[in-house]
């Protein structure tokens, strides 16, 4: 008899009175001898998932039912922690577990722990204490080599990792005073004792730019070399494309195809092309690099990939998802040269509705790589330099800012959520050094090739949905009601109304909020607020729809070289459209496969965006130092009870003025408007108020600024008249 995993749950739902070996569970569920080693791999898959837990003993139980949760822990830089609960669908059983310090030393952060949950005594909300860790986050460790006379240790330059590493004296290899190292470790921490560990390699001095990047790089553990077996197999591929490549392949050099990137993009996986087709028409051909002719399913290029899952940007460099063979070379659309392309050609009314489409291989030849300052002189200046780089470029430019216009009308007509506030860039001199901040340049030339590359994800994830194809989604779920309520709770007290009608919110109704608010001095803070009230987008075989872009069909099509998602895509959508459509076979192996694609991928996505914020938030911090004393202007961006966020109007750099720093009163905390009143002089510290700060001091190893009140300076904080006391 062979068990499921769906009947050893309803096995334990039902009829299990108590934690059971494997022994009672093969007995009660008439398991012959000879199938109960399936069983145990199958207990072990299911604790593996979080649908049960095994105990002291190996006795196997529902979590839920002896008070257990399997989740990821973070910890605070203070000791304590908080664990995310996975796979629970009782609401309530999804709310982060916070645990005390003294019972969070046997983990590091990012372990995946089980927990025993309580009652917090005094808080009412969910407490716990860890039973043990299931799977170690870390294996190893980066940070500064300190040693004395009697002892070595490891400072971890990630502040959550709050325990150092002791190093013993046969295990520090070359290891300096002061220099930043990667450590394995050999013993993880317990109740009353720290990790140990072994240096296995000196990166080199603190303050040097490249170790810098380097310790980002082993603190996020991203991959950053090439294996060689990987940049042997990408040598193999030719540096051109052959003409027996042409064949099942649509021609697409004799139109005028460019490429529009940023200044210093070295590749270029898309390319666009227009046609005015009379009566308000207008067609669109969105080719992107074939990247699935030259990195096929199972090779030594695709797992390398898939381990990466996308490449990661830090200021000045890219650490690439693909060898520079392929991300900078055959694969990039680069001009006067052909190149095998998979494109999307759309046909658009004089509405933007999309009214025909078609997908095929293809290959182009690229008439010019433009950059958005190229292609803004051109559509607002009179971009004569330009046209004599590139002649013939003006007419196509001319009908594709037309159409831009008329699918970013469309986008929001349907409620599409639009969160398009400058964001800071970081200057580098040559050694790598910061060297200024400035407000990043975004204008319509951003977003005319976002609308097409939006247009061709939609259009691809239409066409393998409606023929109910296996697909990996790029999906953005409804934000929580609660987080919807306290967001709604904000901005009342700013004036403006949220609907949620039926306790639910439409996309619409959120960016009718950040229309209100454009242009006022809260709007970023604003935006910023209703962006945590959101969802991560993620990577999934269930559509269930993008909320932010109130799409029911949308995927991720339009990046290969540097997203391992829009690679699955592209060979989704060629097997669709070879003869015979996708076979039975491949179905199976997708359904099978997607779920954890989705998960790893999803995965790897969040690992490179908060090494990309690491990274960026050091430069600042470096930046910051040499201001020490100076004086900016700037607006509160966040309140807490012990003080509040400072983000500086020149330098989008964020601060804390902390409440023991303020001296003219005493200040009380209102969760519910976001705000520090003064008992006595009623003054208002609140979100969207401007104020002078100065800064005070700047912490490089935790990433912190602390700003103090420019005396007498302080704009928008006096109280409003209802506020004052009566005389």
């Amino acid at each position: 008899m062979k068990v499921t995993a769906q009947e050893v749950i309803d096995f334990f739902s039902g009829r299990a009175r108590l934690p059971l070996t494997p022994a009672e569970i093969a007995r009660q569920l008439d398991v012959p001898k000879g199938e109960r080693k399936k069983l145990m791999a199958l207990l072990d898959d299911l604790v593996a998932q979080s649908a049960l837990v095994q105990l002291k003993g190996r006795r196997y139980a529902l979590p839920r039912k002896v008070s257990l949760v399997t989740g990821t822990i973070s910890i605070h830089r203070d000791g304590y922690g908080f664990v995310t609960p996975e796979a629970e669908e009782d609401e309530e059983r999804r709310k982060d577990i916070f645990i005390p310090a003294r019972f969070a030393r046997e983990a590091m952060h990012g372990d995946q722990v089980l927990v025993r949950v309580e009652r917090g005594a005094r808080t009412g909300k969910p407490e716990g204490r860890i039973v043990r860790v299931v799977n170690r986050a870390h294996h190893t460790v980066v940070g500064r080599f300190e040693q004395s006379r009697k002892m070595a240790y490891l400072i971890p330059s990630d502040p959550r990792l709050t325990q150092d590493v002791f190093i013993p004296r046969a295990a520090r290899g070359k290891a300096k005073t002061g220099q930043i190292v990667v450590a394995r470790i050999d013993s993880f921490p317990s109740k009353n004792r720290n990790p140990e560990g072994t240096v296995i390699e000196v990166l080199g001095e603190a303050g040097d730019p490249e170790v810098e990047v380097m310790t980002i790089i082993h603190q996020h553990g991203l991959p950053h070399r090439f294996p060689a077996s990987v940049l042997a197999a990408a040598q193999e591929i030719p540096d051109q494309v052959s003409p027996e490549e042409f064949g099942g392949r649509e021609d697409l050099r004799e139109l005028i195809t460019m490429t529009i990137d940023g200044e210093t993009a070295k590749d270029f996986d898309d390319a666009v092309s227009v046609r005015d087709e009379g009566g308000g028409r207008v067609r669109l051909w969105v080719s992107i690099a074939d990247v699935g002719h030259y990195v096929k399913p199972g090779s030594e290029i695709d797992h390398e990939a898939y381990e990466r899952g996308t490449s990661v940007y830090f200021p000045g460099r890219c650490i690439p998802m693909l060898p520079e063979k392929l991300s900078n070379g055959i694969c990039s659309l680069n001009p006067d040269v052909e190149r095998l392309a998979m494109t999307a050609e759309m046909l658009f009314d004089g509405s933007g509705n999309r009214i025909e489409s078609r997908f095929y291989p293809s290959v182009i030849r690229s008439d010019a790589r433009l950059t958005y300052t190229e292609v803004r002189a051109v559509l607002e200046e009179n971009g004569s330099e330009v046209l004599k780089r590139h002649p013939g470029i003006e007419g196509p430019l001319a009908i594709m800012k037309v159409l831009a216009r008329r699918l970013m009308d469309r986008r929001r007509k349907r409620g599409s959520i639009d969160f398009d506030l400058p964001e800071a860039e970081i200057i580098l001199d040559l050694q790598g050094r910061i060297e200024d901040i400035v407000r990043s340049e975004r204008h319509f030339a951003h977003r005319l090739i976002e609308e097409f590359m939006l247009a061709a994800n939609e259009a691809v994830a239409g066409y393998l949905s409606e023929r109910e194809l296996p697909l990996l989604y790029r999906v953005h779920e409804t934000p929580d009601l609660e987080k919807l309520k306290n967001f709604q709770e904000f901005v009342r007290h700013f004036g403006f109304d949220l609907s949620l009608r039926d306790e639910k919110v439409s996309p619409r109704d959120l960016q009718k909020v950040l229309d209100a608010v454009e242009g006022r001095p809260e709007e970023r803070m604003i935006n910023q607020v209703l962006l945590r009230c959101m969802k991560q987008a993620r990577y999934a075989p269930e559509n269930v729809g993008h909320f932010g872009l109130a799409a029911d069909d949308y995927c991720h099509f339009t990046s290969p070289i540097r997203r391992y998602p829009d690679l699955v895509v592209h060979r989704i959508l060629r097997d669709a459209l070879a003869p015979g459509g996708l076979s039975e076979k491949k179905r199976g192996k997708l359904e099978r496969n997607l779920p954890r694609i989705g998960e790893q991928t999803s995965a790897r996505e969040r690992r490179a965006m908060e090494a990309e914020r690491d990274i960026v938030d050091l430069k600042k911090c470096q930046f910051m130092v040499q201001h020490t004393g100076d004086s900016f202007e700037g607006i509160i961006s966040g309140v807490q009870a012990f003080g509040f966020f400072v983000e500086l109007k020149e330098f989008f750099v964020e601060g804390l003025v902390h409440v023991s720093s303020l001296h003219d009163d005493f200040y009380h905390f209102e969760e519910e408007i976001h705000r520090l009143l003064g008992e006595n002089h009623r003054r208002v510290y609140q979100i969207g108020s401007e104020v002078r700060v100065r800064v005070e001091h700047v912490d490089l190893e935790r990433r912190q600024i602390d700003f103090v009140l420019d005396a007498d300076a302080t704009k928008d904080a006096d109280a409003a008249d209802d506020d004052k006391p009566s005389s």
